[in-house]
C-alpha cells in the first residue's frame, strides 16, 4: 500500500484558494484599468484579497518580465512579511525566491524575486540611489488610507517620477473612500487641460476601481457607562464571550505591548485557576515588537476544544486577515505618535480611536461569518469620536522626513507636493534639529558629508549623529553595540511569572552606574563572548537570544554601512568591558559624551521627588520600571526612548551625563530654548 501523498491534500492554513476571494471576479477589469491608465485607486474592504492577488494578476499579466518587480509597500513591517510569506504560500515559492520582503535591518529577497513586500520607508531610501526607481513596473502603495509619514511622502515622490516615466504603472489601496482624494491629488488640474469633454474624473490619468469586501453582518454593543479600567474590562469581556457565545475566535484591541502582556497574564492564571471542564482559552500577542515566527503564530488554526484570543495593537485594523475572528473587543483608544512643540520630544500618546479606526475593527469580526464587536465605551463616546485620524504628517518629528527629502534633492520642502501640507511650525522645529545635529548647513542644505551620510543609514537622525561622529570620540566599536541594542526597543529580557527576584538580581550583573545604554553595552559584549553558542547561558541571564542574535546582525549591517563610507571599525569588543563595569572614566565618559552630542534634545533634570523634567521644565517625566535608573539619584540625563501609559510618561534607555556637555555639544539648540 503506497503512502498517501500528504502534500497534495495539505492546505497550509495561510493558503486560500484566490477563487473564493471577492477580488477574483474583477481581476479582468484591474488588469485592464492597469494596462490603460498610470493610476488605479482600488477601494476595498480589508478581506477582499487586494494585498494579496493584485501583485500575483500582474505577474500572471507580465509584468514582471525582462526583470521588471512589483513592489507593495506597507505600513508596517508585520503586515510586509505575514503578506508576503502568504503570498509566496499561495505561489508554491520558498519566501526570498520568487516573493520576497524588506524591512529594515532584514532583507529577503534574490535575484529571482518578482514581487517585492516592503515598507514605504524602505522604498524612500531606495529611490536615494534609484531615484526614478527604475526596477519597477508597478508600484502598489497598500493601506494608504492609513496616511502614515512615509507613505504621504512615497505618494508625493511617486507623482514627480510619474512625469519622468510614463511607463510606471501606480495602485494605491485603501480601505475606506479617501479614494476621490488620492485620485484628485494625483491628477491635478488634468481633468479640466484633457479637453476629452467626458469630464469624468481621472480624465486620461486614472480611475477608482471599487471591490466589495466580504462583509458578513456585526451587531455593536457599547458599555451603558463608561469603564474606569479598560483592559480589566476587555478581560471580563473575553470571559463572559467565552463562557455564554458560541465558537469563534477573539481579537481584542488594546493601545500597546505593556496592557497586551498584562492581559495574556490575566487570561493565562484565570484559565489555570479555574477548574472548569469546557474549551478552553489560547491568548495570543499581536504588536509590533514580536518577531515574524511569533506574528506567524496568530494565522495558525487553534486547537482542539480551544478558542484563541489575539490581543493585538492597531496593527490588525487593517493588512492582515486573521481567519476564524467572530467576536472583536474595542478599547477604544491607539497609540499615535504626537510631537510636543514646546519641548520636541515625540511622545506615543493613547488617544480615542477615530470612527474610521473603529468601524474597520468592528469590521474584522465580520470576515468569515456573521459577528459581535464589543466597544468598552458609550454610544455617546462614539458619537463624539473625530471622523478619521488626524494623518502623521500634522502630528510627528518631521527631521526624518526633512532629511530624506534633502537627500533625494528636495531642497525648497515648501513647494513639494504633499498630500496634506504639515504645520510650519513642525517644519521650523524640525529644521533646527537637524541644523544643530550638523546635518543641515546655514543655508538648509545637506552637509556634506554628515547630513547626507546621516540620510543614508537606515536610523533615526539622532542615532545616526552618534554613529557618524563616534569615532571622534574613539568608541565607535561601543557605539555600534549600543544602537543595535536599542533598536531592539526593549525586548532584550524576559521575565517568567514568580521569578522576578532572580530576573533583578540577573540584570544587576551587567549593571553599569552611568546608566543604560553602558549596561547593554555589557549585555551585548557578554553575549558574544558568552552566550551566541549556546541558549541556556541565555535562558540562565533572563535574556532573549533571538533578540540577541537580531542584534549581531542589525550591528554587522550598521557597520557595514559605516565601511562603505570609509569609515575603519577597530574592533575593541572584549577588551574594555571590564573598565566599563568598574565605572572607570576612560571609554565610559567618551561615550557618554558621544551619546550626548547626538542625543542632546533628549535632556532631563532628576528632581527631589526621583522624577526627571524636561530642559524647559514644562514635562514630568519617569524613568521606566525597566531603566536602571529606576529609584536612582541622577542629576542629568539624556534618554533614548519616550511613552505614556496611563497618566505618567515614561523614558527608557537613559544615561548619566553632565550638564555642561549640552551646551559643550549643542550650542546652537540651547540658545534656542534660552531665548
Amino acid at each position: 500500500m503506497t503512502e498517501p501523498n500528504i502534500g497534495s491534500s495539505f492546505i497550509p492554513s495561510l493558503y486560500k484558494p484566490s477563487s473564493l476571494l471577492p477580488i477574483a471576479r474583477h481581476r479582468e477589469a484591474l488588469l485592464y484599468v492597469i494596462e490603460t491608465f498610470p493610476i488605479t485607486i482600488v477601494v476595498g474592504q480589508t478581506g477582499s484579497g487586494k494585498t494579496t492577488q493584485i501583485p500575483q494578476f500582474l505577474d500572471q499579466a507580465g509584468w514582471c518580465a525582462e526583470g521588471k518587480v512589483v513592489a507593495i509597500t506597507q505600513p508596517r513591517r508585520v503586515a510586509a512579511t505575514t503578506v508576503a510569506a502568504r503570498v509566496a504560500e499561495e505561489m508554491r515559492c520558498n519566501l526570498g525566491q520568487e516573493v520576497g520582503y524588506s524591512i529594515r535591518f532584514e532583507d529577503m529577497t534574490s535575484s529571482a524575486t518578482r514581487i517585492k513586500f516592503l515598507t514605504d520607508g524602505l522604498l524612500l531610501r531606495e529611490a536615494l540611489v534609484d531615484p526614478l526607481l527604475s526596477r519597477y513596473s508597478v508600484i502598489m502603495v497598500d493601506e494608504a488610507h492609513e496616511r502614515s509619514l512615509s507613505s504621504d511622502i512615497l505618494l508625493g515622490l511617486l507623482k514627480k517620477i510619474m512625469k519622468k516615466r510614463p511607463e510606471l504603472r501606480i495602485v494605491v489601496s485603501s480601505a475606506t473612500l479617501d479614494a476621490e482624494n488620492f485620485l484628485r491629488f494625483f491628477v491635478g488640474d488634468s481633468v479640466a487641460e484633457n479637453g476629452d469633454g467626458s469630464g469624468e474624473l481621472g480624465g486620461n490619468i486614472g480611475r477608482i476601481i471599487s471591490l466589495e469586501g466580504r462583509m458578513y453582518p456585526v451587531d455593536i454593543h457599547y458599555l451603558e457607562e463608561p469603564t474606569e479600567d479598560y483592559v480589566e474590562r476587555a478581560v471580563k469581556t473575553v470571559f463572559d464571550i467565552h463562557a455564554k457565545e458560541p465558537e469563534g475566535d477573539i481579537l481584542v484591541f488594546l493601545t500597546g505591548r505593556e496592557e497586551i502582556d498584562a492581559t495574556i497574564e490575566i487570561i493565562t492564571d484565570r484559565v489555570g485557576s479555574s477548574n472548569s471542564k469546557g474549551p478552553s482559552l489560547l491568548p495570543l500577542p499581536l504588536y509590533a515588537g514580536l518577531s515574524t515566527d511569533q506574528q506567524m503564530y496568530v494565522f495558525e488554526p487553534a486547537p482542539e476544544d480551544t478558542r484563541k484570543v489575539i490581543i493585538a495593537t492597531n496593527i490588525a485594523e487593517a493588512s492582515v486577515t486573521i481567519d476564524g475572528i467572530a467576536y472583536v473587543i474595542d478599547c477604544g483608544f491607539v497609540k499615535l505618535r504626537a510631537y510636543n512643540l514646546t519641548t520636541g520630544i515625540e511622545t506615543l500618546t493613547a488617544v480615542p480611536v477615530s470612527k474610521a479606526s473603529a468601524t474597520q475593527r468592528a469590521g474584522r469580526a465580520g470576515r468569515t461569518k456573521p459577528g459581535k464587536c464589543y466597544r468598552l465605551y458609550t454610544e455617546q463616546n462614539y458619537d463624539d469620536l473625530e471622523e478619521s485620524t488626524v494623518p502623521e504628517i500634522q502630528r510627528s518629528n518631521l527631521a526624518p522626513v526633512i532629511l530624506q527629502l534633502k537627500a533625494l534633492g528636495i531642497d525648497n520642502i515648501a513647494r513639494f507636493d504633499y498630500l496634506t501640507s504639515p504645520p510650519a511650525e513642525l517644519v521650523i522645529r524640525a529644521l533646527e534639529l537637524l541644523y544643530s545635529l550638523g546635518a543641515l548647513d546655514d543655508y538648509a542644505k545637506l552637509t556634506k558629508p554628515l547630513g547626507t551620510r546621516m540620510a543614508e543609514l537606515a536610523v533615526e537622525p539622532m542615532v545616526g549623529k552618534v554613529l557618524l561622529s563616534a569615532a571622534t570620540f574613539d568608541c565607535l566599536s561601543e557605539i555600534l553595540s549600543i544602537a543595535a541594542m536599542t533598536s531592539l526597543q526593549g525586548a532584550v529580557w524576559f521575565s517568567h511569572e514568580g521569578e522576578k527576584k532572580a530576573q533583578e538580581s540577573a540584570r544587576r550583573k551587567f549593571a553599569a552606574e552611568e546608566g543604560d545604554h553602558l549596561t547593554l553595552l555589557n549585555v551585548y559584549l557578554a553575549f558574544i563572548t558568552k552566550g551566541k553558542k549556546e541558549a541556556k547561558w541565555c535562558r540562565d541571564n533572563y535574556l532573549n537570544f533571538k533578540s540577541m542574535s537580531k542584534a549581531v546582525s542589525i550591528r554587522n549591517q550598521l557597520k557595514r554601512y559605516l565601511e562603505r563610507f570609509g569609515m575603519s571599525v577597530d574592533e575593541s569588543l572584549g577588551r574594555d568591558s571590564i573598565i566599563l563595569r568598574a565605572g572607570g572614566v576612560g571609554k565610559a565618559e567618551k561615550i557618554r559624551r558621544c551619546l550626548t552630542s547626538a542625543f542632546f534634545a533628549h535632556a532631563a533634570r532628576m528632581q527631589s521627588d526621583g522624577s526627571f523634567r524636561t530642559v524647559d521644565g514644562g514635562t514630568v517625566l519617569y524613568a521606566h520600571p525597566s531603566s536602571l535608573l529606576f529609584n536612582r539619584k541622577a542629576d542629568w540625563v539624556i534618554f533614548h526612548e519616550i511613552m505614556e501609559t496611563g497618566n505618567k510618561t515614561f523614558i527608557r534607555d537613559i544615561t548619566k551625563i553632565e550638564k555642561a556637555w549640552l551646551t559643550e555639544y549643542a550650542p546652537e539648540y540651547y540658545q534656542v530654548i534660552q531665548k
